[in-house]
């Protein structure tokens, strides 16, 4: 029987083994699209306790605490604005230890409430995902439960004193060369212009352009965003083409402190034939607070994003789709803890035509920018990829390509399925590989979790005959789909 977590996890053949240690685990990594705060780079942050790095924003933790009926203070804390107290609520977690100083008490609290969950969450992600940051961070090869809490506690946050373990210290540990954060049009980009001018951190930390404020013109907010958008730009926006000029200024900015990537969180990928001769009148109507219909919102997103992918083809920059969230589904909840709190899921939203109608319509005019798609419903999984190869790209590998496994599917038996399809419908080895989509400094692990899911695939086929059991071969493949293509393919 093997051990938990051993320096052989998820490797389940010889050939595995082989291509994990002696390749894979020595690529750097290049996390390309996440949601860490870029201050905390800049200020290189120190964490008190654990609960401050592992459940400040972390929604994977969340949900699981919610289905184990965790009281929502133990959840979110400090993010609850007015927490009704239910009749059922389920009592607090008790601490015996009197040593706990005040300040830390309810962080403790927040800490014993996810090792309560742990045991039950078994084939969980996160379980697996908790456990090598334990290893990886803290060398600490417990097994996190109720019982061990406090011990676990106490190892880590001596650890988190130690020199090594600021924000700073973490990405050099974890072998970081490129860090992609997300970023609004109208961010002032100040700390990454203070990361990039100082010469005692190596790693490259770049903005990613994210305008989905700018395309999400049914929200009630669109028009305080436009005045906040013409207020950074310092210039009037009262049309379609004001607009445009504003959204070219800010990605001549992000440009400017290193930006190669774009990324849209969409609900579904819009197309309507025609949408850019009506979105004049569109924009207009929306900024005098005109109702638009469904399919006037339709043609706005179009236009706007065939916009988006032809300023981003002109500038070199990669552009991400990131579709299928059913989001803010409990609202009496949201309305406590707000957005992206964990309260999001799968959507069944079929847009295909749209998807191969919308990057057709830019190839049309060779403007269609490298292209990486992701769908948060599994089932998408062919139809992207056999979209994605529609689109090649002479002398570029892998130019319009299928993402990795998102959100509710960067699970084992997800990255196995994603992985499986990529290479049956199309190559494998062009694939840009894993990123965090993180908004924990202890999530560069999940790279080393892709990594082993990867050779073991490709060890097993080996095993089996599939392929030649050439080392060099393979183990070049995995080195390129870990580090090297993302690396090519972004520019860095």
């Amino acid at each position: 029987m093997k051990k938990f977590m051993d320096n052989d996890f998820l490797l389940n053949n010889e050939t595995a083994k082989t291509l994990y240690h002696d390749f894979a685990k020595q690529m750097p990594v290049i996390d390309y699209h996440c949601h860490i705060n870029p201050q905390e780079i800049a200020a290189n942050r120190r964490y008190t306790n654990i609960t401050q790095v592992w459940l400040e924003a972390d929604h994977y933790k969340w949900r699981l605490m919610r289905a184990n009926g965790e009281d929502e203070k133990y959840v979110t804390g400090n993010k609850i604005t007015n927490l009704s107290k239910a009749s059922n609520e389920v009592p607090a977690p008790k601490i015996n230890d009197t040593s706990l100083s005040n300040n830390t008490t309810h962080d403790y609290e927040k800490f014993l409430a996810f090792a309560k969950i742990m045991p039950k969450a078994i084939g969980n992600p996160v379980y697996h995902w908790a456990h090598l940051e334990l290893k990886r961070y803290f060398d600490c090869d417990l097994a996190l439960s109720e019982q061990n809490a406090k011990e676990i506690w106490d190892i880590c946050n001596q650890k988190l004193n130690s020199a090594d373990m600021s924000v700073r210290g973490i990405i050099e540990k974890s072998k970081v060369e490129v860090i992609v954060t997300t970023d609004d049009p109208v961010d002032s980009l100040e700390w990454h212009k203070a990361i990039k001018d100082d010469p005692s951190f190596t790693a490259k930390v770049l903005p990613g352009f994210r305008p989905d404020k700018a395309v999400n013109i049914e929200k009630a907010d669109f028009g305080d965003y436009i005045k906040q958008l013409s207020a950074v730009c310092q210039m009037p926006i009262n049309s379609i083409d004001d607009l445009f000029s504003a959204l070219e200024n800010r990605l001549d900015f992000f440009a400017q402190l290193g930006a190669v990537t774009a990324d849209h969180g969409l609900d579904y990928i819009p197309y309507a034939r025609n949408a850019e001769n009506d979105t004049p009148v569109i924009f207009s109507k929306a900024l005098a607070g005109t109702l638009l219909s469904d399919f006037e919102v339709q043609q706005y997103k179009t236009a706007l994003l065939l916009f988006f992918g032809r300023q981003y083809a002109k500038r070199g920059f990669i552009m991400q789709l990131h579709y299928g969230a059913l989001r803010n589904n409990n609202q009496q909840k949201m309305a406590l803890t707000g957005p992206d709190s964990g309260y999001d899921a799968i959507s069944s939203f079929e847009c295909s035509h749209n998807i191969a109608a919308f990057l057709n319509e830019l190839e049309k005019t060779n403007e269609l920018p490298k292209t990486i798609l992701y769908s948060l419903n599994p089932n998408d999984d062919a139809m992207l990829q056999t979209i994605a190869a529609c689109f090649p790209g002479q002398g570029i590998l892998g130019k319009v390509q299928q993402g990795s496994a998102w959100w509710f599917n960067d699970t084992k038996p997800g990255m196995e399925a994603q992985l499986t399809n990529l290479a049956s419908r199309g190559l494998l080895g062009g694939f840009v590989g894993m990123l965090t989509d993180s908004r924990s400094f202890l999530s560069y692990t999940r790279h080393e979790y892709f990594r082993r899911i990867l050779c073991n695939m490709v060890g097993l086929w080996a095993e089996k005959g599939e392929c030649p059991n050439d080392i060099e071969v393979l183990g070049k493949l995995v080195s390129d789909v870990s580090y090297n293509n993302v690396k090519a393919y972004f520019g860095f």
